[in-house]
């Protein structure tokens, strides 16, 4: 039997967030220019701009905003994707190669920007992130992926061995490279403060209001909603990620919805907590199954990396992260755990996100591979743009069909080993 999703309260994020715009369940039966399922980064980001643009925009949300990845996110705000410029502009040519750029380059920017123009009550710091290098190769790619990085002006640097153990506090990798782009932000207070600008800008939002079918007829869309009202628009824009469920057939499978966990130490005196992150940076590695570690806005210390497929049964799911915490920060070593919690995430088959239109006026966004803060919310903006304009080139990625994974239903036994070794070997700390 499936399990319920972890619920989002016991997360810091839940704890320490500014409080969620209020918000009800679909009560009747409305009609809307464009209908956005999903109430994440995504969603409110498409619902924000197209209100700005003037649509009438109906958002709904099965469960509470941010419920999903955009809640439980380790809050680190990276620009760029999974591919390196060069890898980019060989993969789309140079000028969709170099629109990509400029896109994926930018959505660091585009989030600090909202919370600015919008006046959102969102802790936040903008340092810079640090990728570390786990291996010798590792060290090279980095290496070679600031220099392209700063060939096209951006603030990025290699960084050896020393300096990655001063900037972060931990001597466990062989250096690395910082973007000076990136920064954090506390991601739940972001979700709400994105929910809180759509409706002033005249989004109307529901929460607690599953959508159980989309039905096209006479030109447009009809969706149905477990509590019996619907929804009728000229456009649906679809923004569910990891939990899209089967609303769409097909789309489930064209991704792994793997689940990413996460463990806070409480408040860390402030000796310790001096020579961890002393500049304010954040952190993820280059193993394919990767860490990722911060401070937060009080202080905490934040670790994150995979769990199991299944939901979690007890502490004992996160025991191999607070190993990996020690051993890479022997000095917090008896801090207590103040917090665990875990969500998933979207993986796709080429590691780039995907924007599909399965049927007309139907566009869905799908595909983060962690770094969705900045990307779904510039996604968001993208796509928000070519709903209300109908110019494909807002979109930074060009439409693609939906391909489910081959042997999808093997996936849960693949992840699950991949995840068992790397917890038997504390994530090759």
């Amino acid at each position: 039997m499936q399990q319920s999703p972890f619920p989002l309260s016991p997360s810091l994020w839940a704890a320490t967030a500014a409080a969620a715009p209020p918000t009800e369940p679909l009560g009747a039966s409305t009609q809307a220019d464009v209908l956005v399922i999903g109430g994440g980064y995504a969603g409110l980001s498409t619902a924000l701009h197209l209100a700005e643009h003037g649509v009438r925009v109906v958002l709904l949300e099965a469960r509470e905003i941010g419920f999903g990845g955009s809640g439980r996110n380790g809050g680190q705000v990276i620009p760029g994707l999974k591919y390196d410029p060069d890898d980019l502009l060989s993969m789309f040519g140079p000028e969709r190669g170099e629109r990509l750029l400029r896109f994926a380059g930018s959505t660091a920017d585009t989030v600090f920007d909202l919370i600015e123009r919008h006046a959102m009550e969102v802790p936040r710091v903008r340092k810079g992130w640090i990728q570390g290098a786990h291996n010798p190769e590792a060290l090279r790619v980095a290496h070679d992926r600031a220099a392209q990085w700063a060939r096209l002006g951006v603030d990025a640097q290699p960084l050896d061995r020393a300096q990655v153990a001063r900037l972060i506090g931990a001597d466990k990798y062989l250096g690395g490279w910082v973007d000076r782009r990136a920064g954090a932000i506390q991601p739940l207070s972001y979700v709400r403060g994105l929910a809180r600008a759509a409706l002033n800008a005249g989004a109307m939002l529901y929460t607690g209001t599953p959508v159980t079918g989309l039905k096209r007829d006479g030109g447009k869309w009809t969706a149905s909603t477990a509590l019996g009202p619907t929804v009728s628009a000229d456009r649906v824009v679809m923004c569910t990620n990891a939990y899209c469920g089967d609303l769409l057939p097909g789309l489930k499978p064209s991704i792994i919805d793997a689940n990413t966990f996460q463990v806070a130490t409480a408040p860390l005196p402030d000796r310790i907590r001096a020579g961890i992150f002393p500049d304010g940076h954040v952190t993820s590695d280059t193993r394919n199954l990767l860490l990722y570690f911060r401070l937060d806005h009080q202080g905490r210390l934040l670790m994150g990396g995979r769990g199991p497929f299944r939901e979690p049964r007890g502490d004992a799911d996160w025991a191999h992260l607070e190993r990996v915490m020690v051993k890479m920060f022997p000095q917090v070593a008896g801090t207590p755990i103040e917090f665990r919690w875990c969500g998933r995430v979207a993986i796709t088959r080429d590691y780039l996100p995907h924007l599909h239109e399965p049927q007309p006026g139907l566009l869905v966004d799908i595909g983060c591979q962690g770094r969705g803060v900045g990307l779904q919310t510039s996604m968001g903006r993208a796509m928000a743009q070519y709903v209300a304009t109908g110019d494909a080139n807002a979109l930074p990625l060009p439409l693609s069909p939906v391909v489910p994974f081959p042997l999808y239903g093997l996936r849960r036994l693949y992840v699950n080993a991949v995840v068992t070794w790397y917890r038997m070997t504390d994530g090759g700390v």
